[in-house]
């Protein structure tokens, strides 16, 4: 995993073109507000979180955010675990997001 500032974060992630963003926050969360074309993985679900990264391509670049970038690291050093090459955290998670965001 490598914890990445906002600008980094964004530019790294726009400049990788098979990059997936991956949002692991509640719904209730992701309901204020998500990073465009995010992928909703709720860590609190376990069992749903780790079926759903089974699925994904493990030499892709995954760019994870949470709310405040704890549980999204949590979440890297899990993919980590489960033999994903490259994770970057969002440092300050989404509360410091200054890019582009919607809401539902």
């Amino acid at each position: 995993m490598v914890e990445l500032s906002q600008s980094d974060w964004a530019s790294n992630k726009e400049a990788d073109l098979k990059s997936i963003t991956i949002d692991v926050r509640t719904q209730e969360e992701v309901d204020e507000g998500s990073i465009p074309d995010a992928l909703h993985m709720d860590i609190y679900n376990a069992q749903e979180f780790i079926s759903g990264l089974e699925k994904l391509d493990k030499s892709l670049s995954y760019y994870v955010y949470c709310r405040s970038g704890n549980r999204s690291g949590q979440a890297c050093s899990i993919m980590s675990q489960m033999g994903f090459k490259s994770t970057f955290n969002l440092s300050g998670g989404f509360l410091e997001w200054t890019g582009s965001s919607v809401t539902p």
